[in-house]
């Protein structure tokens, strides 16, 4: 596993000319004990790789539904060390690749090395910080390059070119192109000019770039995904998934990663 298990799985489901899909849930929520099933779930409906939210009490990029998640998740008892006990005893059973998005405080109290060698032993390919700026990324850089875990960044529609370009020459893995100015949650529409900037991205990047942030349906990520490789669903997914809503993912995941050239008529 680690980074490079990452970017052959992102290349391999990519071929076919299909979007790629990264769902994210967040650990602990409905419980712990849930945990592997959900990841069996959505491996099994075809995702790129799964996208994990460690549970904070001040999580400044969520929106309400993935906050609330988060509060559920701490209301069981769910932590870090917790959920990464629990990754390294199911690793053997999984094949798809898992990213951590966590804010820096959780790791400042696990200890930084001492959480980049976890994710290592606990089979994590890449971690996500949005509460990390590029002048801090020493902080983190030694620890996790050691360990081979990829730093993927996150790109903003407000940050200006020369600024774009620097991330998107840094990240590992993938680039996360938030696609909405605000925080999380599902949106029903595409944000204006966000085509541009996609496509201004991918003309950085060397790896992968995904639309994140407000998709929630098949035809909005199908239709991000023509200026980029394909999307991140955050708040629909931990809906569905909240309200027992499994066949409905599988749906939203499996017309999303059709071939691009075949039409997806608008889910129910």
């Amino acid at each position: 596993m680690g980074k490079e298990y990452l970017e052959q799985t992102l290349a391999d489901k990519q071929k076919g000319d299909r979007p790629l899909f990264i769902p994210y849930i967040m650990a602990g929520d409905g419980g712990l004990d849930q945990l592997p099933e959900r990841i069996q779930l959505l491996e099994d409906a075809g995702v790129a790789a799964i996208e994990l939210g460690i549970p904070f009490s001040d999580p400044v990029a969520d929106g309400p539904t993935i906050q609330d998640a988060g509060n559920r998740a701490l209301k069981n008892g769910t932590n870090l060390k917790k959920i990464l006990e629990l990754l390294a005893e199911t690793k053997d059973k999984r094949n798809v690749p898992i990213i951590f998005m966590t804010y820096m405080n959780p790791i400042y109290a696990f200890g930084i090395d001492a959480f980049a060698a976890a994710c290592k032993e606990s089979g994590v390919s890449g971690v996500i910080l949005p509460d990390l700026s590029l002048e801090e990324e020493d902080i983190v850089a030694d620890a996790l390059k050691t360990n081979n875990i990829a730093h993927i960044r996150l790109a903003a529609l407000t940050s200006p070119k020369d600024r774009l370009k620097e991330i998107a020459s840094r990240s590992e893995g993938f680039l996360y192109a938030v696609a909405v100015t605000g925080t999380t949650g599902a949106r029903e529409s595409n944000e204006s000019g966000v085509h541009d900037y996609l496509k201004t991205l991918k003309e950085y990047s060397n790896v992968p770039v995904l639309a994140g942030f407000g998709v929630s349906s098949a035809e909005q990520a199908r239709e991000l995904s023509t200026s980029c490789d394909g999307v991140i669903v955050g708040s629909k997914i931990v809906d569905l998934l909240h309200r027992e809503k499994t066949e409905d993912v599988t749906q939203l995941i499996q017309a999303t990663c059709k071939p691009r050239s075949e039409n997806v008529a608008p889910l129910a």
